[in-house]
């Protein structure tokens, strides 16, 4: 058998690590990727040399903080990176427009997705920073475990309440974005489960701004978009590879002009931030009002801005009341503290807490089952056959039913509508003593002790001849 010598582990360990993290260090890189890179840093430091040679010009008041521009903001879920990947791969060198990604991904994430998308465009892709100026021609993406915000043409980073079941979610960064830039916003759905975005896209819409779907035949999973579509007056509907090349054509449209709307210079923005924060530290109810609830949650106990009493429902998050709202045909749920749910989340989040709950339920009766036989041995050893007896039944009976739990968790003992009605029909003779047992329980043959463990049926007394 050949032995490899340790030149060729040392090859097959810088091949590995290349496989693995091919853009961590120059070595590992092959020619192209080192000159793809060095392009983009050259490009990165000869915007930042223009952008302060203008401000000199301006008399110190940089031309990109004032000069309004396209704002494309995307949201996606499960099937998303392939999806982002495919639409950054389409946009230009040098498009008039800043992209934001929000991307559900697990909090312990190793955020790893500004170098996927890097290696598909020749834009500079990083991770967003908190209080960071938006760019035009950069994408900035989420961090793990933090909302993604738009604020005064800044990002916002926040751990506020969950959305959705999701830090970060779609529905923050385009409600905030469509608050900020108005019809300067260009919202894109791509592909993911559940409905995270829909609402965030009709505020979009609302504000004047674009709404942009990956065509569901094209997504891995087009719950999003489906419903997005179901929802929202969507503009464009494409397959995920044509739409980079439509949000560049779209990006080189003039701007509309905002009715009324926030779409403003830089001066404009930080007078109304000034404002806004003057007024902000007058209360603690008005430094509630001035942020988005993904920042800081609400105050809804002590303003009772609810208005109304809370529905039959308890948040999964936290266990506190949930308020139902309709918005364009859309149920909507939060509550007092923040976490805030439609309906398809709020259905998906109970069903995972139901399913704690029945392991828990399963875990607390197969314990009561294996205690009632340990005190049935010590009761025979004590020479009480009866004692003994009576905590057997009441083991059979915990393994029974924890059984029946096991089978549902599991899927290998279904529950056909009979035997469901009678488990409902015990659940309610429990909880009402008033009702009377069902007749084929009622008039079943009693058991009793034999003496020896054993039961057998108790025949019924006759009616005597007349």
């Amino acid at each position: 058998m050949r032995v490899p010598s340790a030149r060729g582990k040392l090859w097959e360990f810088i091949g590995l690590y290349q496989f693995i993290w091919p853009h961590s260090h120059p070595i590992l890189m092959n020619r192209s990727q080192r000159m793809h890179n060095e392009r983009r840093n050259r490009r990165s430091q000869k915007h930042a040399g223009n952008g302060s040679r203008r401000a000199t010009a301006n008399g110190g008041a940089s031309s990109d903080n004032n000069e309004p521009f396209w704002l494309i903001v995307m949201g996606a879920s499960a099937g998303g990176v392939g999806a982002l990947s495919q639409v950054v791969r389409g946009l230009p060198e040098g498009i008039q427009a800043a992209v934001l990604v929000v991307l559900h991904m697990s909090p312990k994430s190793p955020g790893f997705l500004p170098e996927i998308l890097g290696r598909h465009t020749l834009l500079p892709s990083s991770t967003a920073q908190h209080g960071e100026l938006i760019q035009p021609g950069h994408i900035y993406v989420s961090p793990p475990d933090q909302h993604l915000l738009v604020k005064d043409r800044r990002m916002v980073l926040t751990r506020g309440p969950r959305e959705n079941n999701a830090r970060p979610a779609v529905d923050p960064l385009f409600r905030t974005a469509a608050e900020d830039l108005g019809p300067a916003v260009i919202g894109v759905v791509l592909s993911g489960g559940l409905d995270d975005g829909t609402l965030g896209l009709l505020e979009i819409k609302r504000h004047g701004g674009i709404a942009v779907v990956q065509d569901p035949q094209d997504a891995p999973f087009p719950s999003m978009p489906a419903s997005s579509l179901q929802y929202v007056d969507v503009d464009h509907v494409h397959p995920a590879e044509q739409i980079g090349p439509l949000l560049a054509h779209l990006a080189s449209q003039p701007l509309p002009q905002p009715q009324g709307g926030p779409l403003m210079s830089g001066a404009k923005l930080k007078s109304s931030a000034a404002s806004s924060t003057s007024s902000s530290a007058n209360s603690t109810s008005d430094s509630f009002r001035h942020r988005d609830i993904a920042e800081v949650g609400t105050d809804a106990l002590k303003t009772g801005q609810m208005g109304r009493p809370p529905s039959a429902f308890t948040c999964p998050d936290c266990g506190g009341a949930l308020w139902e709202f309709a918005q364009d045909n859309i149920l909507r749920y939060r509550c007092h503290v923040g976490h805030g749910f439609t309906a398809q989340a709020l259905v998906e989040a109970q069903s995972h807490r139901m399913e704690d709950a029945l392991w828990t339920a399963l875990r607390a009766l197969e314990e009561s089952a294996a205690m009632r036989r340990r005190m049935s041995r010590m009761a025979h050893n004590v020479q009480s056959p009866q004692v003994a007896h009576d905590y057997e039944e009441q083991a059979t009976l915990a393994e029974s039913q924890a059984g029946i739990i096991r089978g549902v968790l599991t899927g290998g003992g279904k529950i056909d509508s009979r035997k469901a009605q009678s488990i409902e029909q015990k659940a309610i003779e429990a909880r009402d003593p008033t009702i009377e047992p069902h007749p084929r329980r009622r008039n079943r043959p009693a058991r009793r002790n034999n003496g020896n463990g054993t039961q057998s049926k108790r025949s019924r007394k006759q009616p005597a001849a007349a």
